[in-house]
């Protein structure tokens, strides 16, 4: 069973993709805002976006081992779109509400009496960090798929 999931390009592209994803927003992170700050491989948001790459690693991987005419492709390719819509859609306008509620916050309550934890703000993602974590999906993927031949 083990040996069974270490052979599994699907899963080993899946794991790559979401790690590499996670360990690359760091030093991207650092170079961009030069700080470093360790709870942004921790964390949603930020470039690349792993969550993007996790999904296009698995359905590439999944189109080249299977057939880009299966239906467990078309499956992992709809639930890509839904993914990668929500990374930069639906998550990053819930940021951007969470950027103007604190802001609100804290003009309304600037007397420091009110003791409110601010919204995670960072919790989408700019187109460009979709596309970047897009890229280091097929990235990973056809070096799994390249380095694990059938």
């Amino acid at each position: 069973m083990l040996s069974d999931l270490i052979q599994n390009r699907v899963v080993i592209s899946a794991v790559l993709a979401w790690v590499i994803g996670q360990f690359l927003k760091f030093p991207l992170d650092y170079i961009f805002n030069k700080r470093w700050n360790w709870g942004i491989m921790f964390s949603a948001g930020g470039l690349p976006s792993s969550h993007s790459s996790l999904i296009t690693a698995v359905t590439l991987t999944i189109g080249l081992q299977e057939g880009f005419d299966s239906a467990i492709f078309a499956l992992a390719a709809a639930i890509a779109m839904i993914v990668i819509y929500d990374a930069a859609g639906v998550r990053r306008q819930a940021g951007i509400h969470a950027e103007r509620i604190n802001a609100i916050v804290k003009n309304f309550f600037e007397s420091g009496q009110f003791g409110e934890d601010e919204l995670k703000e960072m919790l989408g993602h700019t187109p460009v960090e979709v596309f970047s974590g897009v890229a280091l999906g097929v990235l990973i993927s056809l070096l799994v798929n390249w380095l694990m031949p059938l």
